[in-house]
C-alpha cells in the first residue's frame, strides 16, 4: 500500500505509468447541485472512530500533559498566576479551533459547483488515487499534502473529498482569512484552523498549535491538510519547504503514540492561473491586496473569463514509518517523559528537512503539464532573441508549432506528465492554447507574439509596467516546466562554463551551480551526484550527449536541446550573476530573495549587525557618493552598504561569480533615491533606473549641493 519518498521519485522520473484521469464536473453538469449538496455523507474515519465535537476536541487539548506542563513553565518564567495562563490558552485555543457543521459544508457543495462550473472546462481527478487515500484514511492518521498555486486549492481539496465521500481535512489557514467577515468565520465551520504567520518565539501559543494538530491526528479525527511550501506559490515554482508544521505531525510516531502515518502528496495543475495578473504584479512590488469579504465579490467578475482545466492527482500514500526506517533512532525519546517538549537533534532535523523536499518533489512529479507551459517556454526565448533592432517580432505560427510539437517528444522523454490531447492535430492544440491565453499573447499576420502592446495610451511609466505583468506572467507557465528540465538545463549550462570536456570539471561547474540554486529550485540536499547520473543518463538518452569516464561531449544533433534548456536557465543566471540586463525576470522579488539567499550561502555576501555587506570590485567612483547618501537618509536602517577588501572573498569565488546583482544595486538606488522598490518596477533595469531612479536622485544631489551637505564625485 505504502511507498517510500525515494521510491516514488525514481517512479516518476523515469515515465511510469500514471493514473488515468476522470472529469468530475461532468456529472455536475448534469445531475442538480442541491441534490448532491444535501445527499447523504457518512465518511469512513480511522478505525471506525466516531466524529468529535469541537467543545470535545477543545478540552482534550486543554487538559493535556503538555499543555499542563508548559503552564507551569510560563507561570514560573513570567511570575504569572497559572490560572491567568490557563485562560490565556483557552483563548487562543478558541481563536484558533475549527468548528465543522455539516450545514456550512453542504451551503459550500452547492455555491461551489455553480462556481466551478462556471470557471473550468473540467477538474480531472485520478480516481485510483481518491481509492487510495480511501483505504489509508481507516488503516492510519493521515495528512494531506497538497501543493499551492491559487487561493483555490483548499476549497477544491474539500470539495473533492466530499464529492467522494471522504472525510473532510482540518485545513491550516493565516490569520488573514479569520478576518473576512462572515467568509471567516463559514471556512472555519467547513474545517479552518487559523494560525498566526509567525509566533515570535510564543511558547504558549506553540504549545497551544502542536497538541492541537497532535490531538487530531493522534485519535485519527480528522485528516489534516496544510501546505508544505507555506504560501502560494506567485512564480509557479515550488517553494522550499517549510518544516514546522511537518515536525509537529511527524512528532506521535516519532515519539511512539501512534504506529504509522500516512502522509499523500496532492499535485494541483491549473490550466489557467485566477490570480496570474496579481501575482506578477506582486512580484514587481505592488501590495498583495488584503483578504477581505467586500475584495472577494469584487473579484466575481472572474466569472466571465475561460480559465480551462484542472488537474487534481492524489500521490501515493507515503509511510512515515518506511521513510524512518534505518534513518531515525526513536530510542532517544524514550528518556523523557512524551510531554515535556525537546527541540529535535541534528539527525531529526535532517531527516525531516530530507522528507520535505523529496515529498514536494514528488508534488512536483505528478503535475500535470498543459500545452501552454511548453508555448510560453517557446514564446520566452524567441522574445529574447528578437531583441535586435530590425528583427520581426515573435514567431511564425506555422514555427512554433513545429517547435512545440518538437518539446513535447522531449519533455516526454524526460518524463513530464503532460496533457497534449493526442487525437487532436497538433495545430489545434497550439491555436486552442493561444486563445485561452489571449491576454498574454496575440496573432497577426500569421505570426504569434507576447502581447507586450496593448494599443491603449498610457504613460511610460504604466507601459512599462504592463510590459513586466505580460512577461512575468508567461514566465510563470514556464516555470512549471523547470521541474522537468532543471537538472539536464544545469548540467548543459555546466558544460557550457566549464573550461573543458573533462567529466570532473564539468561536474564541478554542475556541483556549483546546483549549489548556487538549491534555494530557487527544489534540489534535495546531498543528492548532487545523483541529480548529475540522472542528466547525463537523460541527455544520454535523447542523443544530446556522449559520457565517458573521462569526457562529456555534445554530439551534432544534440546542439539544438542544450540551446533550448541553457537558454531556460538564462533568466535566473543573469539574475544571479548580471552583466547584461535583458530578463524582467531579474528585477521579481522572489528571484531577488533567493539571490540574496544564495550569496549568503556562498560567502558572497554576509550579515554584520543585521544589515548586508558585499563586494564588487568594479564599483564605480559614484557608488562612493551614493553610499554616504544612504547611510544619511536611510534613517530607519534598512540597509546599509560596506565594502570588502579583496581578501574577503576567494579568488575561485570571484571567478565563479559576479556580486553585481540586480537586487543590490536596485535596491540600493531607491533607498538613496527615497522610495520604495516595492512602488512599480520597468522592464530591464535599466529602464527602471533612468526612468523612475535618476530623476530623483539628480533631485536630491541639487538638494544636497544647495545645503552645501554633500558633492557629487
Amino acid at each position: 500500500m505504502h511507498t517510500s519518498i525515494s521510491e516514488a521519485c525514481s517512479e516518476s522520473c523515469f515515465n511510469s505509468k500514471r493514473d488515468d484521469f476522470e472529469d468530475m464536473l461532468e456529472e455536475r453538469r448534469n445531475s442538480s447541485d442541491l441534490r448532491y449538496a444535501l445527499r447523504c455523507y457518512t465518511p469512513v474515519l480511522y478505525r471506525g472512530v466516531t466524529p468529535c465535537k469541537s467543545s470535545v476536541l477543545k478540552s482534550m487539548v486543554l487538559q493535556s500533559d503538555h499543555i499542563h506542563y508548559v503552564i507551569n513553565q510560563v507561570s514560573k518564567e513570567t511570575g504569572r498566576a497559572t490560572d491567568d495562563v490557563q485562560e490565556e490558552a483557552s483563548a487562543i485555543l478558541e481563536e484558533m479551533a475549527h468548528r465543522l457543521q455539516l450545514s456550512t459544508v453542504r451551503f459550500f457543495a452547492f455555491t461551489l459547483s455553480k462556481i466551478f462550473k462556471t470557471l473550468f472546462r473540467s477538474i480531472c481527478v485520478n480516481e485510483e488515487g481518491i481509492q487510495r487515500l480511501q483505504q489509508a484514511i481507516q488503516e492510519h492518521p493521515v495528512v494531506l499534502l497538497p501543493s499551492h498555486r491559487s487561493y483555490m486549492d483548499f476549497l477544491l481539496m474539500s470539495y473533492l473529498l466530499y464529492t467522494y465521500d471522504l472525510a473532510l481535512p482540518v485545513i491550516a489557514a493565516g490569520m488573514d482569512f479569520m478576518g473576512m467577515k462572515i467568509v471567516g468565520e463559514m471556512l472555519r465551520m467547513s474545517g479552518a484552523f487559523f494560525i498566526r504567520r509567525s509566533f515570535g518565539g510564543d511558547k504558549l501559543y506553540w504549545a497551544v498549535f502542536s497538541e492541537y494538530v497532535k490531538t487530531m491526528l493522534r485519535n485519527g479525527f480528522a485528516p489534516v491538510e496544510f501546505f508544505l511550501e507555506g504560501t502560494r506559490s506567485r512564480t509557479c515554482k515550488s517553494l522550499t519547504p517549510k518544516l514546522g508544521l511537518l515536525n509537529i505531525v511527524m512528532d506521535p510516531f516519532l515519539k511512539g503514540e501512534v504506529f504509522d502515518i500516512s502522509v499523500v502528496p496532492v499535485s494541483i495543475s491549473y490550466e489557467r492561473i485566477l490570480e496570474e495578473t496579481l501575482y506578477a504584479r506582486e512580484l514587481l512590488g505592488v501590495p498583495k491586496p488584503k483578504e477581505s469579504t467586500s475584495a472577494l465579490f469584487k473579484a466575481r467578475k472572474v466569472l466571465s473569463e475561460d480559465y480551462g482545466s484542472i488537474h487534481v492527482y492524489f500521490g501515493q500514500p507515503v509511510s512515515i514509518r518506511s521513510m524512518a526506517e534505518g534513518r531515525v533512532n526513536r530510542c532517544q525519546f524514550n528518556l523523557i517523559p512524551r510531554h515535556i517538549p525537546k527541540r529535535p537533534d541534528e539527525d531529526i532535523h535532517n531527516f525531516v528537512n530530507d522528507s520535505a523536499y523529496r515529498l514536494v518533489r514528488a508534488q512536483e512529479e505528478n503535475m500535470v503539464l498543459k500545452p501552454w507551459v511548453l508555448l510560453a517556454s517557446l514564446l520566452l526565448q524567441k522574445h529574447h532573441q528578437n531583441q535586435a533592432p530590425g528583427q520581426k517580432r515573435g514567431i511564425a505560427l506555422e514555427e512554433l508549432t513545429q517547435q512545440a510539437v518538437w518539446l513535447r517528444d522531449l519533455s516526454r522523454q524526460y518524463g513530464a506528465f503532460l496533457h497534449w490531447p493526442d487525437h487532436t492535430s497538433p495545430s489545434d492544440v497550439v491555436y486552442s492554447s493561444l486563445s485561452l491565453h489571449r491576454g498574454l499573447v496575440r496573432i497577426s499576420e500569421g505570426r504569434v507574439q507576447l502581447a507586450l502592446e496593448q494599443g491603449f495610451t498610457f504613460t511610460p511609466e504604466e507601459e512599462l509596467l504592463n510590459q513586466a505583468v505580460i512577461m512575468l506572467s508567461c514566465a510563470s507557465y514556464r516555470n512549471q516546466a523547470l521541474h522537468v528540465f532543471i537538472r539536464p538545463a544545469l548540467l548543459a549550462s555546466a558544460i557550457h562554463a566549464a573550461s573543458s570536456n573533462k567529466k570532473q570539471e564539468v561536474f564541478n561547474s554542475f556541483s556549483f551551480l546546483r549549489n548556487t540554486f538549491s534555494n530557487e529550485f527544489i534540489l534535495c540536499p546531498g543528492a548532487t551526484v545523483q541529480d548529475f547520473e540522472e542528466a547525463c543518463y537523460l541527455l544520454v538518452k535523447t542523443g544530446v550527449l556522449q559520457v565517458n569516464p573521462q569526457e562529456v561531449v555534445v554530439t551534432e544533433r544534440g546542439h539544438r536541446t542544450v540551446a533550448f534548456l541553457t537558454a531556460l536557465l538564462e533568466p535566473f543566471l543573469q539574475g544571479y550573476q548580471v552583466s547584461r540586463l535583458r530578463y524582467i525576470e531579474v528585477l521579481s522579488s522572489d528571484l531577488q530573495k533567493n539571490t540574496l539567499a544564495a550569496l549568503l550561502r556562498l560567502g558572497a555576501v554576509r550579515k554584520i549587525n543585521g544589515y548586508v555587506a558585499f563586494n564588487h570590485p568594479c564599483v564605480p567612483v559614484w557608488f562612493e557618493w551614493l553610499e554616504q547618501q544612504l547611510n544619511k537618509t536611510c534613517k530607519n536602517k534598512q540597509a546599509k552598504v560596506q565594502h570588502f577588501s579583496d581578501s574577503d572573498i576567494s579568488a575561485s569565488m570571484r571567478k565563479q561569480l559576479e556580486f553585481h546583482t540586480v537586487m543590490c544595486i536596485v535596491r540600493i538606488f531607491s533607498l538613496v533615491a527615497g522610495i520604495s522598490i516595492r512602488q512599480i518596477q520597468s522592464q530591464t533595469a535599466y529602464d527602471f533606473f533612468h526612468l523612475f531612479i535618476l530623476p530623483k536622485i539628480k533631485l536630491k544631489r541639487n538638494e544636497q549641493d544647495t545645503r552645501g551637505e554633500g558633492t557629487s564625485p
